[in-house]
């Protein structure tokens, strides 16, 4: 059996640009999987994947002419069965043979062997290993029914009669073994070894490949194609940044925008243009996101930062005089910032306050009234949680800001470009002559608006960007639409996770409960249902930020109510952890809070001096007298680690307790008693986390 390197092209019609990368990915690497699970390859083979807008291909290393054939044993049936009493083959025997194409020249070599408590009759045989051309058509129609497929097309083969259905028409397929071509067919196409190139640039039109190894060098060299997307979109960013240098300036970064424009050509040549300085007076965000979105450009930006009026275009051709593509570009682009700077100055002859009664004529749920119905209730929320956080100068920015925050939906840009609704109103409301506090807050009340993204700069944009998530998620709770699976359409996740990195991050002293209530969520089982939703979306961000499991679920299992100190409570815990009483500590949390759970009666953490009997219980109680006040001081300063630390001196006690002391005595008066004692002592231990989450 020979190895020799396997290249597989589908050649075919412009690919959708924004899937290439992922279909590329996925034909190489399912075809790969296939050829491994059949034996043709092994994991030191190496399959490495080619994308362009006109081609899906893969690149294996040492691929098999023939996969080995494999020895195999398959169970015939019960001796009882396949032998009569003589012990000669039975009718049934022979028919399963048969059936397997095998006659009664194998009756000797058949093995007796216990099949549970039965003993059955085996057939060892020899499966011969599929061949390259059997094992790569598998490959193909599981590479091609396996891959994501964004929309899937129906067109008609060349006959005029038979139709396939695939991403887009596919016009040739080429299967290299080292120099030979691999027989299969696949979409209506026999493999073969000739490819094609550039549309416009290609040397030769026609690109006979002369072996698997030599695909890239030739498309490059006579199709003037860079077959691998990942070439392709390194020599793309090598241009921008070249090209960008000698302008003195610097190409956006966007990585999304870099993978598409990578989908969009096969031959990259990045050009500079420019446009009218005028439109630099539109704010740059507006500038930036049509040349992006639009027309798939690169703005340059100066040191600062700042919006310039040149641009870069990544082109598919490379013509001597680039004069003709460079004008076309830009004459294509000024419409588009016309549209923009027609949008700004018209946006701007009527203030954010005008047009704060058209809300009430858009509908935000069917069931949750007009956006206007909405801005009036994050206002509430976000007065009360301003009063609470910096009293009534505060609460009156706060309830101003919110009230503000949704009158840029009903602009033009924002219509045209929703993506940049509340960067549009903070511009417009600066021009208002509203303070930067209440610009600001206006932009910053969807912050943050993914993993990572700045939380508001200011203390009115928290107040509102709480507000605005918080009446979210009551208002959809309370109508029943949570996220269900992967599904989550009104990003409630995301507006959860908001809410628990601005109260943590910026240590608010504001409790859940509280701001429940100022959300007017006054249905329990909602708020249940919401509060058990956030302290999920909780543990699930400590858990990323390397919190141990344990760590987290001590804490969290406690539902602390204000977030902001729960980092402090996690570092107390990992402190405690490290005490060498830790460990027996725990256990004995976990131990007590059992015995509790199981107590008849209703247990008071209260304790009757004069019942102590046994010395182990009066050294508890005395104990914990002592230690106690120190632990519960220390909580109530927020220095839970001292809290924690000090609880360290009560494991003797607490051991010699359970090695000494019935909890469950047949006196009643006694055993309530005890009990009391214990419940003072699992208050004392459970007031920063519950330690018994530690114990293993």
């Amino acid at each position: 059996m020979n190895t020799k390197n396997l290249l597989v092209e589908l050649f075919v019609e412009e690919l959708p640009p924004k899937a290439l990368k992922k279909l590329g990915e996925s034909f190489a690497a399912l075809l790969a999987a296939s050829l491994k699970s059949q034996g043709l390859i092994d994991d030191q083979s190496v399959a490495t994947p080619f994308a362009s807008p006109r081609r899906l291909a893969v690149h294996v290393t040492a691929v098999l002419d023939k996969a080995a054939d494999k020895p195999t044993q398959q169970k015939l049936m019960p001796v009882a069965v396949a032998q009569d009493t003589a012990g000669n083959p039975t009718p049934a025997l022979l028919k399963k043979l048969a059936a397997l194409g095998a006659d009664v020249s194998v009756l000797p070599t058949l093995k007796r062997q216990m099949d549970g408590k039965t003993e059955a009759l085996f057939l060892d045989s020899i499966v011969a290993g599929a061949t390259l051309a059997e094992g790569l058509q598998t490959a193909l129609e599981a590479a091609l029914s396996g891959l994501p497929i964004p929309k899937v097309m129906s067109y008609q083969l060349a006959d005029g009669w038979s139709c396939v259905n695939f991403v887009r028409p596919a016009h040739r397929l080429v299967a290299l073994h080292g120099t030979e071509v691999v027989p299969v067919s696949v979409l209506g196409l026999t493999a073969g070894r000739e490819t094609q190139g550039h549309r416009f640039e290609a040397t030769h039109p026609v690109v006979t490949l002369k072996d698997a190894d030599s695909y890239a060098a030739q498309l490059e060299t006579e199709g003037a194609v860079i077959a691998s997307f990942a070439a392709r979109r390194t020599e793309i960013e090598r241009q921008l940044k070249a090209a960008a240098a000698q302008e003195g300036l610097q190409p956006i970064e966007d990585e999304a925008l870099l993978d598409e424009v990578t989908a969009l050509v096969e031959r990259p040549n990045v050009l500079t243009c420019q446009f009218e300085k005028e439109f630099l007076d539109v704010p740059q965000e507006c500038l930036i996101l049509t040349m992006k979105a639009n027309q798939k450009y690169f703005p340059l930006l100066d040191a600062a930062g700042k919006l310039t009026n040149k641009f870069l275009v990544v082109s598919n051709i490379s013509p001597a005089d680039p004069s003709a593509v460079i004008g076309g570009n830009e004459r294509v682009v000024r419409p588009r910032l016309a549209d923009a700077k027609f949008f700004f100055d018209q946006d701007r002859k009527k203030s954010l306050a005008d047009r704060i009664p058209g809300l009430a004529k858009v509908v935000y749920h069917n069931k949750l009234g007009t956006q206007g119905e909405r801005a009036q209730r994050v206002a509430a929320i976000a007065s009360a949680i301003g009063m609470a956080l910096g009293g009534e100068a505060l609460a009156r920015q706060a309830d101003q800001a919110a009230l503000l925050s949704k009158a840029d939906l009903l602009t033009d840009m924002v219509g045209e470009f929703p993506e940049l609704q509340g960067i549009m109103g903070r511009y417009y409301a600066l021009h208002d002559g509203l303070s930067v506090e209440i610009a600001d807050a206006i932009e910053d009340h969807y912050k943050p608006r993914f993993a990572g993204d700045d939380l508001p700069r200011n203390p009115v944009g928290i107040c509102v960007a709480l507000a605005d998530k918080l009446e979210t998620l009551a208002g959809m709770f309370g109508i029943g639409q949570l996220p269900t699976g992967d599904k989550d359409p009104f990003a409630l996740r995301r507006h959860a996770l908001g809410i628990i990195r601005m109260l943590s991050e910026r240590d608010l002293p504001l409790d859940l409960s509280w701001l429940f209530r100022a959300a007017q969520l006054t249905d329990k089982k909602v708020g249940a249902q919401l509060a058990a939703f956030i302290y999920e979306r909780l543990a699930g961000s400590l858990r990323e930020q390397g919190y141990s499991a344990l760590e987290v679920d001590a804490v969290v299992s406690l539902r602390p109510q204000t977030l902001g100190d729960i980092p402090k409570r996690l570092a107390a815990v990992r402190a405690f952890a490290a005490l060498p009483e830790a460990a027996s500590l725990a256990a004995a949390n976990k131990r007590v809070g059992n015995i509790l759970k199981k107590s008849a009666v209703t247990v008071v953490a209260q304790v009757d001096a004069a019942l102590l009997k046994e010395p182990a219980e009066v050294a508890l109680h005395a104990a914990l007298a002592a230690i106690k006040p120190g632990a519960d001081a220390a909580f109530a300063a927020g220095d839970y680690a001292a809290s924690l630390q000090a609880l360290a001196a009560l494991k003797a006690p607490v051991d010699a307790f359970f090695d000494q002391v019935m909890v469950n005595a047949d006196d009643a008066a006694l055993r309530n008693n005890r009990l009391g004692l214990l419940a003072i002592l699992h208050q004392a231990m459970n007031q920063v986390a519950d330690l018994s989450k530690l114990s293993s």
